[in-house]
């Protein structure tokens, strides 16, 4: 369990006590006992900076799995190296992550301020779901449009027409958490 390197030369990881000194092996194997039921998808066609802060909060929010569509290549930069801890996917198009997540029986929900989409606020969120974010500005594209199960925005009163890609991800996990998981028990990590 505990990382020899670690226990000899210090662990200056930016991780939670409780994983001070493990093994970035054993961390994973922990985290994948208590993953939520939801998943991240980000769409990835103009090298978007905003990926690697959705992977950083879809590991603080303990997604089940991290989806990247199309581009292969995504910014690790705002990761800050959680994507080592995370389940990290990519999909060549979003007909095949729609393709991937049918058969594991999870519905594709679109974030994106659309005519006709719900409202975060009020919805029920499934307890297995993947979020599908778009690109900063263009939004979800046609084809991830057509995909998605449903879609949903997020209430806004100012002046902007949308907010950051990485701040609505963070929102809608945040949003699943509330409805979802288990804020009684000691692994919900309060700092």
């Amino acid at each position: 369990m505990y990382d020899e390197t670690l226990l000899r030369e210090g662990d200056r990881r930016n991780v939670v006590d409780r994983y001070r000194y493990w093994s970035l092996e054993a961390i994973v194997a922990d985290l994948d006992t208590r993953r939520h039921g939801f998943h991240v998808a980000i769409e990835n066609w103009q090298h978007d900076f905003n990926i690697g802060t959705i992977v950083r909060s879809a590991n603080a929010f303990l997604a089940a799995e991290v989806h990247i569509v199309g581009n292969r290549r995504w910014n690790r930069r705002g990761a800050m190296v959680t994507d080592r801890y995370q389940h990290v996917r990519h999909h060549p198009s979003v007909a095949e992550l729609h393709a991937y997540l049918a058969e594991h029986d999870v519905p594709l929900l679109g974030i994106d301020n659309l005519p006709g989409s719900a409202h975060l606020e009020t919805m029920q969120i499934p307890a297995r779901v993947c979020f599908l974010f778009g690109q900063e500005g263009p939004g979800l594209s046609d084809d991830a449009r057509e995909a998605c199960d449903g879609t949903f925005s997020i209430a806004q009163f100012g002046s902007t027409r949308s907010i950051n890609a990485s701040a609505a991800a963070a929102i809608a996990m945040h949003a699943w958490v509330r409805q979802h998981a288990d804020l009684t028990s000691d692994e919900a990590w309060r700092g």
